[in-house]
């Protein structure tokens, strides 16, 4: 099931690249895509909202929470 998550501070494709590499670090099988214009991410594969936060805020960005 896919979740979208706001993360707050992504501007560029490093941002996401960022954000992607620490989420698949939690989870290599999860798929991942950023929307850098809505400063969200869609990840399917992660049953756990907290793997998610942690992986954000560990790649220095703010977790918004689920949209």
């Amino acid at each position: 099931m896919t979740k979208r998550y706001r993360v707050l501070g992504m501007t560029c494709g490093g941002c996401a690249n960022s954000v992607t590499k620490a989420i698949k670090a939690t989870t290599p099988d999860a798929s991942v895509e950023v929307d850098l214009d809505a400063k969200e991410v869609n990840v399917d594969g992660i049953a756990d909202d907290a793997t998610v936060q942690n992986a954000v805020e560990s790649a220095g960005f703010e977790f918004g929470g689920q949209v």
